[in-house]
């Protein structure tokens, strides 16, 4: 089955050469040496990894807000988890082996970061800002979102719904494989990916079709009985708050100058007959 740890690769990087060379207008290239780039996108990573961890510190009433939904969310999803579960399990027969797959892998450690290292070596080969930086958001995401959902499995020791020891039972600091089940690792890393590849488009068509790539990773987990409902759901809320974040913190500090907005206003010097004047063009 080796064939299925190249072709999550192969979909993004046909996503990422033929949509950037369409779309992407924005392409700025720097007289920095590609050394001094090396240096200044790991400072980036570095910063974007630290603003992951630290920006609750910074969070405001609609911040909290949207904190309180998510936890409102995942109660409320926490109560069904069992019949989703049966549902899931229910439809995993009647799903294509390659798709199981293709999920199951893409959501691997290894894979994810084949296609993310991958992305941001085309950015700094090429000289492509945009790229680069689109790299950047990915490495840092997919660091800071695997670093917690390391830990949280650990400390949480959920027990997996094909253990059959049912959605409450938890053992903490546990070790075991089986009660590795919140949050799911699959869909932090994947559905990060996604989200974060898909935030450098404003065609809504190619933001959905990348979205629904990196949902295929979160259902296998599903129909495979490896993690409940509330495991994906919030691994996905984890990984849009994260790349949001640390996109966020790529732009306020204008880490990459082709995200610096133009003038709202450009003043000209009008001459004509009989007339001098200065114009505001907007």
């Amino acid at each position: 089955m080796k064939c299925f740890n190249t072709l999550p690769i192969v979909i993004f990087y046909l996503l990422v050469n033929t949509c950037y060379s369409q779309e992407i207008r924005e392409i700025k290239k720097t007289d920095m040496t590609r050394w001094q780039m090396l240096k200044h996108d790991g400072v980036s990573v570095f910063g974007g990894v630290k603003n992951a961890y630290t920006q609750p510190i910074r969070w405001k009433g609609r911040d909290w807000a949207t904190f309180g939904g998510i936890v409102a969310g995942s109660a409320l999803i926490y109560l069904i988890d069992e019949p989703a579960n049966d549902f899931f399990a229910d439809q995993e027969e009647d799903i294509p082996d390659f798709i199981k797959e293709t999920g199951f892998r893409f959501g691997k450690p290894l894979v994810n970061y084949g296609l993310t290292t991958g992305v941001y070596a085309f950015g700094l080969l090429t000289k492509n800002e945009k790229v680069r930086k689109t790299g950047v958001l990915l490495i840092a995401s997919a660091t800071a979102g695997g670093i917690i959902q390391t830990v949280s499995k650990t400390l949480a020791g959920r027990a997996r719904p094909y253990t059959e020891k049912g959605k409450d039972s938890f053992k903490f600091y546990s070790s075991e494989a089986g009660y590795h089940s919140f949050p799911s690792g699959h869909a932090i890393l994947s559905f990060t990916t996604a989200y974060a590849i898909s935030k450098q488009f404003k065609n809504p068509y190619i933001k959905g079709g990348i979205y629904a790539l990196g949902l295929v990773s979160p259902v296998s987990r599903l129909w495979a009985g490896a993690h409940w409902l509330t495991d994906v759901t919030l691994g996905i809320a984890l990984s849009v708050v994260i790349v949001d974040g640390i996109d966020n913190y790529l732009n306020k500090n204008e880490r990459y100058a082709y995200r610096k907005k133009k003038p709202k206003v450009v003043w000209d010097i009008t001459l004509g007959a009989s007339q001098l004047g200065v114009v505001g063009r907007f």
